[in-house]
Formats: C-alpha cells, structure tokens, sequence
C-alpha cells in the first residue's frame, strides 16, 4: 500500500535526491519513532544528521498542495464510499515536558483519561 501511495506523489519530486528523502520522510513519519522531528526521522532512515530531511522541508522544490491532493485521491480511492467519513485523533500524542508547542489540560483516547500534557 505505501509503494502504491509513493508512486502516486514521487513524480512531484523531480531530483532523486528530495524523492528519496520524501519516502524517507513518510517511512518515518509512520513508524514507531516516538518523537518525530528531523534528527529522530534522519536516524530512522540510516541518516546520521538530520540535513536531508531538512532540505526537503526548507530547499527543495515541490509543491505541497500537490503532493497533499495526491495522498488524498489515494485515500479516496482505496478507502472512499458515499458514506465514508474519515476522523483523525491527534489527542493521542501525549506531549512530554511543559514548553512543548500545543499543551494543554485535555482528554486523550489512547490513555482514556484527562492528563496535563496532552497535545492540543
């Protein structure tokens, strides 16, 4: 399935390089990394600094909204009927430490129960 989804948007990455770190990019994106930010994305990708997965964030010449219209007529099509609906739950990611971006006293699905460092 993620072989099918990449050959969809690969052709919005025109150099290798950027394509590369794209599925590099998603790989991780979908593991189990805990945290997922360039450093820990690099890491699981065999990278030892995270400058690949940088570049395709800041340098590289794609277009996002492209990309993003892509996965989701994938999406459409492998999980789409007239009465699909699609919910996405970013309560669960609890966010650890005080200063992270976004936290906030709330509920979260994935303990079932209101914690102080929630993402939110």
């Amino acid at each position: 399935m993620f072989e099918q989804a990449m050959a969809r948007i690969e052709g919005r990455f025109r150099r290798v390089e950027p394509r590369s770190s794209a599925r590099a990019y998603l790989l991780g994106l979908l593991s189990g990394v805990e945290r997922k930010n360039c450093w820990q994305l690099a890491e699981q990708a065999g990278h030892t600094r995270p400058g690949p997965m940088q570049r395709l964030l800041r340098y590289a010449r794609w277009d996002a909204d492209a990309v993003r219209d892509d996965l989701r007529a994938y999406a459409a099509d492998h999980l789409g009927t007239d009465n699909a609906v699609l919910i996405v739950d970013e309560t669960g990611f609890v966010k650890k430490g005080r200063s992270s971006a976004g936290v906030q006293r709330q509920y979260t699905h994935r303990r079932g129960s209101c914690l102080n460092n929630c993402q939110g």
